[in-house]
């Protein structure tokens, strides 16, 4: 059974902007979506699934290069960074950045890409934040806390809107984490400011003081 917490909320806490953020592709908007498909779908999922796992840092994850292909019937060409199925894909200039700033911080598996006329395009890849840190200040931050049957044991909701206070001695010199308790990506400033200097497309940040 699922039970929601209360929200803590921190007695006199203001929450610091501008230094941690969610990071994640952006929606194209007017409907419209990337067109990409995985060609060899089915050789790359898990034996009796039907979908592709992000990358997890496994160099035999896969039994075979991941193959995309445009479909321009589906819509465009993919930007910089694009969430195919749950799948991070990025550019070769997203990736050079990521690596640039943090390098132990995510994972990449480089793809064949087809355009539609056959011909091979950009470089892309699968793409995944690997590391995990339990940082979030529960007690500072605000949030809905979901308390169950969940795989940690609880789940934080940022649904309604939250503020977000993170430990900094557990960070470290880290600049991209997730959480035990969410699928969310979060990172620092000095990753926020890299991106954003490389004026790359399909990039969305979110304060994660007022998400």
């Amino acid at each position: 059974m699922v039970s929601n917490a209360p929200i803590p909320v921190a007695t006199g806490n203001t929450f610091e902007k501008g230094k941690f953020f969610i990071i994640e592709p952006s929606f194209w908007g007017g409907g419209r979506i990337p067109g990409l498909e995985i060609a060899n779908e089915d050789k790359l999922a898990l034996p009796g699934a039907h979908t592709v796992e992000p990358p997890n840092g496994d160099p035999n994850q896969y039994p075979e290069r991941p193959h995309l292909v445009h479909m321009p019937q589906q819509g465009g060409l993919p930007r910089d960074f694009e969430n195919l199925y749950g799948i991070w894909i990025v550019s070769e200039a997203l990736k050079r950045v990521f690596e640039s700033v943090d390098p132990d911080g995510f994972v990449f598996v480089a793809c064949d890409f087809t355009l539609s006329d056959g011909t091979p395009g950009p470089a892309h890849y699968f793409c995944n934040a690997k590391r995990t840190l339990d940082a979030l200040d529960e007690t500072a931050s605000r949030l809905k806390i979901k308390v169950g049957d969940y795989v940690n044991g609880k789940y934080y909701s940022l649904a309604g809107g939250a503020n977000l206070v993170f430990k900094q001695d557990i960070i470290g010199s880290a600049h991209v984490f997730r959480t035990p308790f969410a699928d969310t990506v979060f990172c620092d400033r000095a990753l926020y400011d890299a991106v954003t200097a490389a004026n790359l497309t399909g990039v969305e940040f979110l304060d994660a003081a007022t998400c």
